[in-house]
């Protein structure tokens, strides 16, 4: 996937946002990401891509910067959807070159952005270039071993998609696998949106209990997901003072019973 068809693929994304289906995923990782990020501190943050979510809305950090491919106008709230909430973009870039300095960051968002970049593992690599040790990194994607993940594979055949066409899912655990070889440890993972691949807000909100049900008897069959992980720095240890050591200066003390013995063997 080339610059140019990324960018289309994303334009597709932010179409599909708008959909019943889209507003149903907003809401529920809009949730999960204010869960998340109150309780991860430090000072910089940022979110990339999606501005249709505000994920740093629940952080405390006193430095929030949300960056893009590009400036997007903001919408106009709709009458018969949610009011939009696009935010306005912080600083432009490209996802493979981050234009922040190595170790500056504390955390990072990355909501559906590595399924629709020419370039994920650079994406990635780029973001662990970027973040202090222990730094975290929220990724959220959408599960193709879902219910939504099926439908979208039968598109394939019909031509009829459910999710944007462009897009290549990535599963749970290959996502592992690539955050593993960064020295990236997945600490927490949540899944959701169970519901079946429906168009239209009532049959979403007719399926609505199976989020319930889903969460506690399929937890891993999610439409979306969201991984937080940990930067790694092998070989870092606490290093204490070096306290120096003080030299014996007292003489060997000879016990008396050894005196004795001496004096009586003359």
């Amino acid at each position: 996937m080339d610059s140019a068809a990324s960018d289309q693929s994303i334009i597709a994304l932010d179409g599909w946002l708008q959909t019943p289906a889209g507003l149903y995923v907003r809401a529920w990782e809009q949730a999960c990401l204010d869960n998340l990020t109150a309780d991860i501190f430090g000072f910089n943050a940022v979110q990339i891509g999606m501005p249709q979510i505000d994920a740093l809305a629940a952080s405390r950090m006193p430095h929030r910067w949300l960056a893009d491919t590009r400036v997007r106008p903001r919408l106009a709230p709709s009458p018969a959807q949610q009011p939009e909430l696009r935010r306005q973009v912080a600083v432009t870039l490209d996802y493979a070159e981050l234009p922040f300095a190595s170790q500056s960051l504390d955390l990072v968002v990355l909501p559906h952005v590595l399924e629709f970049a020419a370039e994920p593992h650079q994406v990635l690599r780029e973001v662990e270039r970027v973040l202090i040790p222990e730094g975290r990194l929220i990724i959220c994607g959408f599960n193709p071993a879902s219910l939504w993940g099926a439908r979208q594979v039968l598109g394939r055949v019909g031509g009829s998609y459910y999710l944007p066409r462009a897009g290549e899912f990535i599963s749970m655990p290959r996502l592992k696998d690539w955050l593993k070889l960064l020295n990236m440890g997945a600490s927490q993972s949540h899944f959701g949106c169970y519901a079946p691949a429906c168009r239209t807000e009532k049959w979403l909100h007719r399926y609505a209990f199976m989020d319930n049900a889903g969460a506690r008897w399929w937890p891993y069959l999610g439409g979306v997901y969201i991984v937080q992980a940990i930067k790694r720095v092998k070989g870092m240890h606490l290093i204490g003072p070096a306290w120096s050591k003080q030299t014996a200066t007292t003489p060997a003390v000879v016990p008396v019973t050894n005196k004795r013995r001496e004096q009586q063997d003359g």
